[in-house]
């Protein structure tokens, strides 16, 4: 699902105007124009304007709204947008619409004139149903629910696959090493195009200079041909950046080509490959892959949920996949990709599908569905047993040493608190922890007792993010009781650095007498006390 207040334009609209939105798309060289679709179909767009590419039939900007009637009550379904400036879409019921710069036919109406208002591309389209388009700078594909492919517009290097450098007015079947494929799935670069069939395998063709069409060389083709060093996996999905190509196979796994100039191919450095490599990622497979046209940025999700980016980020280099705190890939173009624009036309509704971990995430303390229950501080907790079995090894020793002997149905749980077990057993359904640093003091201890080493790195982490002038001793006496030395060793240098403040807090009198003077004793050695 798509928040679209994390895209800066979306800002001029009003909370009335956000919350009508079902879809939407953020494009443009500088992220300055939008447009979305409303719950009930009505179709609006705003911004600068470049190339008429608001379809409004003037070049006029505009921070206010302004409704496409051609389009209203058309069920868009997928929209694509070309950098010089073009736009292509398709709706549900297949039918494909055009407007903006058409200087090499990229509008496929067999002229050159610019498209002040969305068109719709007649020729050789009308008798097929569309699912996806796709732009490249000047030229486009559509793709029909039978898996034909169409490619129109500039053909200076063969992106448009007929075989020649002509240009192509209107839409034509791509075939040559296609004729018989079924195509399920297509994406352009500024200059190139790649194509998935349906038992897996990837073609390209057009413009090869940096590798990008993963041919193992960087001469242009004017036909699709197959991607052979992908010929051992099964290829699901396809996406193109400016000059580099991204693929996800059917068992998770991610491989890339082309150039590599801001890491956007995320191997770990900066040079371009001319043949597909996998991106090594430990024990993750990965479900979503998502790259963007206008910045040399990547987004990709796990099948457990976890969304990682890398490429140009905010102006630097992020050369291999970045776990980022997100819980969606297009969040990622939203926050650092310059421009922040969106990869195609996305949905603001909730989607249906919930990952593994997601799920597990709603299901924590679900009374419909627990077979156990703690009781701490006389609350409930619900939990399963099954998932306590598989994430800790502590509950795994309690159920196998009574537990079928005992079958009880609530353990009572009287050495915590109720916020400290609580987190606890969500840590076990989310792994991540969201307690205030006194809590997680609790919790610490309770990391310690059940030997859950990354959940006591966890609490640390916590603490030292959390720690202030009044809290510091009381954090101090916490990481020395549990034996923490990383942590005793941070808050302690904070205390020296802090002295004058913190000697004058509560805590400090009230710690410990041996502590107290164990501190006194370190800090005076470090000249603390000199003054």
């Amino acid at each position: 699902m798509v928040d679209v207040g994390k895209w800066p334009i979306f800002t001029l609209l009003s909370p009335q105007e956000i919350a009508s939105i079902r879809k939407a798309c953020v494009f443009g060289t500088s992220a300055n124009e939008a447009i979305y679709i409303t719950h009930n179909d009505e179709v609006f767009v705003f911004g600068l304007n470049c190339s008429n590419c608001l379809g409004t039939g003037d070049n006029q900007s505009t921070i206010v709204p302004k409704k496409l009637e051609a389009l209203c009550g058309k069920k868009i379904s997928s929209l694509s947008y070309g950098s010089g400036p073009h736009v292509v879409l398709c709706t549900e019921d297949g039918e494909v619409y055009a407007w903006g710069h058409n200087g090499y036919s990229q509008l496929g109406n067999g002229t050159t004139n610019q498209g002040i208002t969305p068109v719709q591309v007649c020729t050789n389209l009308l008798i097929k149903k569309v699912v996806e388009v796709a732009c490249g700078s000047h030229h486009s594909m559509a793709l029909s629910l039978d898996g034909d492919l169409y490619a129109w517009g500039y053909n200076n290097c063969g992106q448009v696959g007929s075989g020649s450098t002509a240009n192509q007015p209107t839409p034509r079947r791509v075939s040559n090493c296609l004729q018989g494929k079924f195509v399920v799935g297509i994406a352009c670069g500024q200059t190139s195009s790649m194509a998935v069939v349906n038992n897996g395998e990837v073609y390209g063709w057009g413009y090869n200079g940096n590798g990008q069409l993963g041919l193992g060389n960087n001469g242009n083709q004017l036909t699709p041909c197959r991607v052979a060093a992908l010929h051992s996996v099964c290829v699901l999905q396809i996406a193109c950046g400016y000059a580099h190509t991204l693929a996800l196979t059917d068992e998770g796994l991610l491989y890339a080509w082309g150039a590599n100039t801001y890491g956007q191919l995320g191997t770990g450095n900066k040079s371009n490959q001319l043949s597909p490599v996998q991106i090594m990622m430990e024990k993750e497979s990965f479900s979503v892959l998502k790259n963007c046209v206008s910045a040399p940025a990547a987004a990709a999700k796990t099948q457990s949920g976890q969304v990682y980016m890398w490429g140009q980020c905010r102006g630097q280099s992020v050369t291999f996949p970045h776990l980022t705190h997100f819980a969606c890939t297009d969040d990622v173009f939203a926050c650092f990709a310059t421009p922040a624009v969106m990869w195609r036309l996305l949905s603001v509704e909730h989607e249906d599908f919930l990952t593994v971990a997601e799920s597990l995430k709603k299901e924590f303390d679900s009374p419909e569905t627990s077979d156990l229950k703690f009781r701490v501080d006389g609350k409930y907790i619900h939990v399963h047993k099954a998932v306590l079995k598989i994430r800790c090894e502590h509950f795994r020793t309690m159920f196998q040493s009574y537990w079928n002997e005992d079958m009880k149905e609530v353990i009572e749980i009287d050495q915590f608190s109720y916020p400290v077990y609580r987190a606890f057993l969500e840590y076990l359904y989310t792994d991540s922890v969201d307690l205030p640093p006194e809590d997680a003091i609790g919790l610490l201890d309770l990391a310690t007792s059940y030997c859950e080493n990354r959940l006591k790195k966890l609490c640390q982490h916590i603490i030292k993010r959390g720690i202030t002038v009044e809290n510091a001793f009381s954090l101090l006496s916490a990481a020395v009781r549990y034996d923490a030395e990383d942590l005793e060793e941070f808050c302690f240098k904070f205390c020296v650095n802090h002295l004058t403040e913190v000697t004058q807090t509560t805590a400090f009198w009230q710690m410990d007498g041996p502590l107290l003077k164990e501190f006194i004793a370190k800090a005076s050695k470090c000249g603390a006390f000199k003054n």
